[in-house]
């Protein structure tokens, strides 16, 4: 409250008795606060990610400063531009990559963490771009440096990320392995453009990924499970290939044999995106922009959106997550 005026308030979905026996519940906050170099976003939909699924219990706080609603990204039309921003306007599509503060009726976002929606595209579809299609470009291309006609495994094909990273690597003529965990989501991801598809419940991924490779191994390996995962995932990367970890849900713990690192000239590189400081995410952006922004408009590459669900189903969405029942992404209506 301020000059006796009672600050704008808006919908969002709250967390209540957060750990392992937390529910979601739609509250009334009050609206964010605009800084001179954010856009105000009228969300129209966002989407979730596993991440969600770990604030929700404690595990996944939101970095210092950020909003504690939950939400990585949203997408909807921009109502309040920063004094200190050009290039856009009031009633601008937008979609955005957020650090917290999707899971509401508006978002405030620096706005070099934004991006356009391109024509024709619905707000339910952009919704479910900006969180996985920027960690990929960050992590395969610009960290891992993904060469011309390279190899990829990422695990959870029928993920956000793996839906993402099978199109744009396919994009820039890779060849793309993936795993996943039943036969109908490996037939999925070839559908995709999967080159193969691993069903990991049945089949030893490193055995298929030296059978498919001729013995010689993958470039990048894009990984989220973590410590289960490492031996198999060293095994199958090439020599002088990279495996970036995105994820632990696998477990934070593991042996590592560093002579098969030495001599295979290995480099593993460990990423986050939601904490990174905001001159680094613009540049992120503008370069997924430069090298991926034709193929996005042009829908060569694009999202896979599971199930739409409104705003008030935030539990059968969260559950259907955590069942891992969805291929794409999950998205919400505001």
């Amino acid at each position: 409250m301020a000059g006796g005026l009672v600050s704008p308030a808006m919908r969002a979905v709250l967390i209540a008795n957060e750990g392992p026996d937390a529910t979601l519940t739609l509250g009334e906050v009050p609206s964010p606060e605009l800084g001179k170099a954010d856009l105000r976003i009228a969300t129209k939909a966002f989407a979730l990610n596993r991440g969600d699924l770990m604030q929700r219990v404690g595990m996944y706080p939101p970095p210092p400063g950020a909003s504690t609603i939950m939400g990585l990204e949203c997408a909807g039309e921009v109502s309040e531009v920063g004094a200190e921003v050009s290039g856009w306007a009031v009633g601008d599509r937008a979609m955005a990559l957020l650090a917290g503060g999707g899971y509401a009726e508006e978002a405030v976002v620096d706005a070099g963490s934004a991006m356009r929606v391109p024509d024709g595209m619905s707000f339910t579809e952009a919704a479910a771009i900006p969180e996985v299609f920027l960690t990929v470009h960050l992590t395969v291309f610009q960290l891992a440096a993904f060469p011309d006609g390279g190899t990829l495994l990422v695990h959870g094909g029928g993920s956000g990320i793996g839906t993402a990273a099978t199109q744009m690597v396919k994009a820039v003529g890779g060849r793309v392995i993936t795993t996943a965990g039943s036969e109908e989501k490996c037939a999925q991801c070839r559908e995709l453009g999967a080159d193969l598809a691993v069903n990991y419940r049945d089949a030893s991924f490193a055995e298929a990924v030296a059978e498919a490779t001729g013995g010689v191994g993958v470039d990048v390996v894009l990984d989220h499970i973590g410590g289960s995962y490492l031996a198999d995932n060293l095994a199958s990367l090439k020599i002088g290939g990279r495996l970036v970890l995105i994820g632990l849900m696998g477990g934070a713990k593991a042996e590592i044999s560093l002579a098969q690192v030495m001599l295979k000239r290995l480099q593993v590189i460990g990423s986050t995106l939601r904490a990174r400081p905001l001159e680094e995410k613009a540049a992120i952006v503008a370069d997924f922009e430069a090298r991926f922004g034709a193929a996005l408009a042009s829908g060569k590459i694009r999202p896979i959106v599971d199930r739409v669900f409104p705003i008030e189903q935030i539990e059968m969405a969260h559950a259907r997550m955590q069942a891992s029942d969805h291929f794409g992404k999950l998205v919400l209506t505001t």
